[in-house]
């Protein structure tokens, strides 16, 4: 088997992080799959340290867990994790798409008027997985000028966390749809008005909160 080059500027440790959290997005990783080191380093034709630091990465981000005597093992879905990922991504995405609302061109908010309309054409009962994702790209468009740039990439490991449990919660909760892209429209109409930053990331913040406040209504 032909080992991945590693891009150049990449480490191995990254190279190993990227490889693994992958297959764990993609589900050829299973929740409760072992992860045996040697055999990834020999995968990657790298050695055995810089795969345990990529674990141990994985590890911190709640994306494997492990056990002493057992060792590592890609984490089982559990839900009070999604809960916290959803509510770490309705504090910092609003936050960012508060800092990028006043940067935002017309043809970015075009866009998101653009994906909001495709969502709102959606059948949520047949498309949603689409409809989560049209949901990701929306968001995207609002905050994607955020001047700071640790900010942007904390919601981005978040959304990862959130796809590794591979949860639509539209899928649940279908009656949030409707209402999410209204309230998608009243966000945009704020940002093209010149709002107040701080009043734009507490209504996108609540926005958020209330999908998340609709799921776990639902799951109690």
């Amino acid at each position: 088997m032909t080992s991945p080059s590693t891009p150049i500027g990449e480490s191995k440790s990254q190279k190993a992080y990227n490889w693994i959290s992958e297959k764990i997005r993609t589900r050829e990783y299973e929740p409760g799959y072992r992860l045996v080191l040697a055999t990834i380093a020999e995968a990657l034709d790298i050695s055995v340290v810089p795969v345990r630091e990529a674990i141990r990465q994985l590890e911190a981000e709640g994306m494997v867990t492990y056990e002493r005597n057992v060792g590592a093992s890609v984490t089982t879905y559990n839900r009070e994790a999604y809960y916290e990922s959803m509510d770490i991504v309705a504090t910092v995405e609003a936050n960012a798409t508060a800092q990028s609302a006043p940067l935002l061109e017309p043809e970015d908010l075009a866009r998101a008027r653009e994906i909001n309309q495709r969502m709102s054409e959606l059948d949520i009962h047949h498309d949603p997985d689409e409809f989560t994702q049209l949901n990701k790209e929306f968001h995207s468009v609002l905050f994607a000028k955020c001047p700071n740039e640790r900010l942007k990439n904390l919601v981005v490991d978040q959304w990862k966390q959130l796809e590794y449990h591979r949860v639509s919660t539209f899928r649940y909760v279908p009656e949030r749809a409707q209402e999410s892209v209204r309230e998608h429209e009243r966000l945009v109409d704020l940002i093209e008005a010149g709002a107040e930053p701080d009043y734009i990331e507490k209504v996108a913040r609540e926005h958020r909160l209330t999908t998340l406040r609709s799921y776990r209504e639902k799951n109690t």
